[in-house]
């Protein structure tokens, strides 16, 4: 029983060690624009079972409940909270926010795949050409924006249609309409780093509608949408998790002890 109890507790601190991995992440990108918080979810393993419920003792009668010893925990999955973040204003004419659940849609030049990001922080390549601010690589957004070298103002309004000045033209010229992306499932989404996420077939396949249609979320220009992660509740988890790491590893402790004394009566 006692070599039992080490290895279900050893599944308990594995499992924690997991969820800890989880709440560091959290944590780290506290700061992330547009980063969206995850949660680990964890499942019971096998039983034994010594007497099935319902069983008949030598007496005929039925067992009510039985007797079922659990083997331990794992995680079952992390599931990503896509609740909206707080707005900061930044003032930034290519900083957008999106009030709601949709996506903007990049082009990754490597491998010609389309992905889909909640940053907003856009900037303008050398040629002109709108793409999602990045240390790696200038992901040019989907539908494509060109704006003149010689623009001196631009303007996104809420349903994304994106306009420039031009000197010695006061009149707003039209650049192109922004869209973005539904997903049916968003949680099945495959995160790949850098603000990025890419589709799978749990996600389901992308629906792009103009913002502000379709439940796809409005624009907010000069704004950027910070991480949704709460540092307080993350801060409790930690406590939470390092406590139960504890317990696991005393009851390790007491397995050891209890194989100890039965091994100190074999010598005896």
């Amino acid at each position: 029983m006692s070599v039992q109890s080490l290895y279900t507790a050893a599944t308990g601190m594995e499992s924690l060690q997991s969820k800890l991995n989880v709440i560091a992440n959290n944590l780290a990108n506290v700061n992330t624009t547009g980063f969206k918080s995850d949660r680990a979810n964890f499942e019971d393993l096998f039983y034994r079972h010594e007497i099935f419920p319902g069983s008949q003792d030598q007496a005929n009668n039925f067992t009510a409940t039985g007797t079922q010893i659990g083997l331990g925990v794992r995680m079952q999955s992390t599931q990503t909270q896509f609740q909206q973040g707080a707005f900061q204003e930044t003032g930034g004419p290519l900083d957008l926010a999106i009030e709601g659940k949709g996506f903007l849609q990049v082009v990754d030049p490597v491998t010609s795949q389309n992905l889909y990001t909640r940053a907003g922080n856009l900037s303008l390549n050398a040629q002109g050409t709108l793409v999602v601010g990045s240390a790696q690589t200038g992901r040019v957004v989907v539908p494509q924006i060109q704006i003149p070298n010689d623009a001196n103002g631009i303007s996104i309004s809420s349903d994304g249609r994106v306009f420039f000045q031009q000197a010695g033209n006061p009149q707003m010229q039209p650049a192109g309409q922004l869209q973005l992306a539904t997903f049916f499932n968003p949680e099945g989404l495959l995160k790949i780093g850098e603000n990025l996420y890419s589709e799978t077939i749990s996600s389901g396949s992308p629906q792009q509608n103009n913002p502000g249609t379709q439940g796809a979320g409005v624009l907010r220009q000069g704004f950027l949408e910070l991480s949704n992660v709460e540092p307080v509740r993350e801060l409790i988890d930690l406590i939470t998790t390092q406590r139960s790491f504890e317990m696991n590893s005393q009851v390790i402790d007491a397995g050891n002890q209890i194989l100890q004394v039965i091994t100190n009566l074999a010598r005896n």
